[in-house]
C-alpha cells in the first residue's frame, strides 16, 4: 500500500521506517501534551500492525517509537498482528485494545496511558508494560502471554472501587509474570491464572486497604512465587485453593489488611512445597492457612497475628521454635479444634521429640475442656492433676506417696482398735494399714481387722475414697492416652 495522504512530519517517518524495523525517535521523555511535532495518530499505528504498508526482504519490519503523543486509540480487536509493537516514553490519550488478537510481542515501556485492554490476546512473545504509568485498569482476562508478562516498575492506578487495577481469569502466563518495585492501587485479580514460569514480585506494593489487594484463588504457579524483598500489601492477600509447584515466599516482605477484622493472608486449601512466612513485621489481620497441604513451613510464631486459623493445616516439616511459642501457635484460633494439635504433636513425635509431643497433647485436653460443661469441667481438671490426662502417670504415685505418709504418722499416733479376738488378730502396721484403705481391694487384710476411732476414722474415710479417685482417674487416663480419639 502506498503512503497514505495527509500524514505529519512524524507519522511520515514512522511509515518510511517500519518496512526495515527503525526506531523513531520523536523525544526521549513522556510528552506532557500535544506537542505538534510529536503527535501520531493512533489509526496510523494501527495500520502498520494490521499490515497496510510492504515489508522489505531482508529486513524485520516492526513498529519501534519513542517519544510520541498518540491520539485516538490502537484498536486491533480480533485482528492477527504480524510485526512486533514497542512504544517507549509514549503518551496514549486512550487505552489501547488488543482484545482477541493474535500478536507478536508488544512492548509498552515507560509510558503513560488510561489503561490497557488486552482480554483473550494471544502474544507469540511476552507483553511488556515495565515502568510505565497507568491511570485506569490493565485487563487480561483469557489472555495466553507465551513469552511472559513484565510490570517491573510500573505504576497501576484504579480509583473505581468496582473495578481491579489489573483484572484477569483464567489467563495463562508461560515463562513468568514479573511485577518488581510495582506499585498498583485497586487490587490485582489473577483468579485461575497459570502461572509457568513463577510468579516475581519483589519489592511491589499492593493498595487496596479494607479490600483484597489480590485475589489469586486457584491460581497455580510453577517454580516460585516471590512475595518479598520489600513487597507490600496494603489490604487481603486472597490465595485460596493456590497450588504452588515450589516456594511461597514472604520473606521481608509486609502483610497488612489494614482492617483488624479482616483477612491479612487468606491462604486455606492451598498446596504448597514450601512456605517461607518471615514477613519484615508482624502480620497484622487473620491469617488463615485451614485445610492446606504444605510441605516445609519456616515461619517464626512470633510474626503471626493474635488470630491464626490453622484447621485442616497439614504440613510435613516446622521450622524449629520453642515448644510454648508452638502452642501460642496452635491455641490462636476463634474456636477450639483437636487436628492443629493432633498435628504438630505427631511432628514432634517424628522428629523424635516424644517428651514435646505428650506436651503439646496435655495443651490440647487443657484447650478442650475450657468449652466443657461444668461438671465434664470439673471431671477434667482432677484428671490434670492427679494424672495429667494420662501423659503424666507418675503424678498418682506421686498423690499416693503422699497420702501414705500422711495415713502413717496418723494412724501411728492413734492406732485403730482390733475387732477379732487377740488370738486371731494380726500385729498392727500403719504403713500397710494406710496401703490397704488407699488401694481399692483388700490386698493386705489390715482394712478388716482394724477399725480407725475419733477424729482418725475420717481420715480413713477420706484415704478410701480417695483411693478410688486415684485409681478411676489412672484407668481412665490411661485408657485416654492409649485412645486419645
Amino acid at each position: 500500500m502506498a503512503e497514505p495522504p495527509g500524514l505529519s512530519a512524524a507519522e511520515r517517518r514512522l511509515w518510511r521506517a517500519f518496512p526495515i524495523g527503525a526506531e523513531v525517535t520523536l523525544g526521549t521523555e513522556v510528552p506532557t501534551g500535544p506537542d505538534p511535532d510529536r503527535i501520531v495518530r493512533a489509526e496510523i499505528i494501527t495500520q502498520l500492525l494490521l499490515g497496510a504498508c510492504e515489508t522489505r526482504d531482508g529486513f524485520v519490519p516492526a513498529v519501534r517509537l519513542r517519544g510520541a503523543y498518540v491520539t485516538g486509540r490502537i484498536d486491533v480487536t480480533g485482528g492477527t498482528i504480524e510485526h512486533e509493537l514497542r512504544l517507549e516514553h509514549c503518551r496514549l490519550v486512550q487505552a489501547p485494545k488488543f482484545s482477541n488478537c493474535r500478536t507478536r510481542q508488544l512492548r509498552l515501556s515507560d509510558c503513560r496511558m488510561p489503561g490497557f485492554d488486552g482480554g483473550g490476546l494471544l502474544a507469540d512473545g511476552y507483553l511488556s508494560l515495565s515502568r510505565s504509568e497507568i491511570e485506569g485498569q490493565v485487563r487480561l482476562p483469557r489472555a495466553h502471554l507465551t513469552g511472559g508478562f513484565r510490570m517491573n516498575g510500573t505504576k497501576v492506578t484504579e480509583t473505581d472501587p468496582s473495578r481491579w487495577a489489573l483484572f484477569s481469569g483464567g489467563t495463562v502466563i508461560d515463562v513468568g509474570f514479573f511485577a518488581q518495585e510495582a506499585e498498583i492501587t485497586g487490587g490485582v485479580r489473577l483468579v485461575g491464572a497459570r502461572m509457568g514460569g513463577g510468579v516475581f514480585m519483589q519489592g511491589a506494593t499492593l493498595r487496596n486497604p479494607g479490600r483484597l489487594a489480590m485475589d489469586a484463588e486457584n491460581m497455580i504457579v510453577d517454580d516460585a512465587a516471590e512475595f518479598s524483598r520489600g513487597f507490600r500489601s496494603e489490604g487481603t492477600m486472597r490465595l485460596r485453593g493456590m497450588r504452588v509447584n515450589g516456594t511461597l515466599s514472604f520473606s521481608r516482605g509486609v502483610l497488612d489488611s489494614c482492617d483488624p477484622d479482616r483477612m491479612a493472608l487468606h491462604g486455606s486449601h492451598m498446596q504448597v512445597d514450601e512456605l517461607i512466612l518471615w514477613p519484615a513485621e508482624r502480620i497484622k489481620g487473620t491469617v488463615s492457612l485451614a485445610d492446606s497441604r504444605i510441605g516445609v513451613i519456616q515461619d517464626s510464631p512470633e510474626i503471626y497475628p493474635d488470630r491464626v486459623w490453622l484447621h485442616g493445616l497439614v504440613y510435613n516439616s516446622l521450622q524449629d521454635g520453642d515448644v510454648k511459642d508452638r502452642l501460642d501457635w496452635v491455641s490462636r484460633d476463634d474456636k477450639f479444634h483437636l487436628q492443629p494439635y493432633e498435628q504438630l504433636a505427631g511432628w514432634y513425635h517424628a522428629t523424635g521429640h516424644d517428651y514435646l509431643a505428650r506436651r503439646v497433647q496435655l495443651a490440647k485436653l487443657r484447650a478442650r475442656r475450657r468449652g466443657l460443661n461444668p461438671v465434664g469441667k470439673a471431671w477434667n481438671v482432677l484428671l490434670d492433676w492427679t494424672v495429667g490426662y494420662g501423659y503424666r502417670p507418675w503424678l498418682a504415685f506421686a498423690w499416693f506417696g503422699i497420702l501414705v505418709a500422711i495415713g502413717t504418722v496418723v494412724f501411728s499416733i492413734d492406732h485403730p482398735r482390733g475387732i477379732k479376738q487377740p488370738a486371731e488378730q494380726p500385729t498392727f502396721h500403719a504403713f500397710v494399714y494406710t496401703l490397704d484403705l488407699l488401694i481399692p481391694i483388700d490386698t493386705f487384710g489390715q482394712q478388716q481387722t482394724f477399725d480407725p476411732t475419733g477424729w482418725s476414722r475420717w481420715v480413713a474415710y477420706t484415704l478410701i475414697a480417695i483411693g478410688w479417685v486415684l485409681a478411676t482417674a489412672l484407668i481412665a487416663g490411661v485408657t485416654r492416652v492409649l485412645r486419645p480419639n
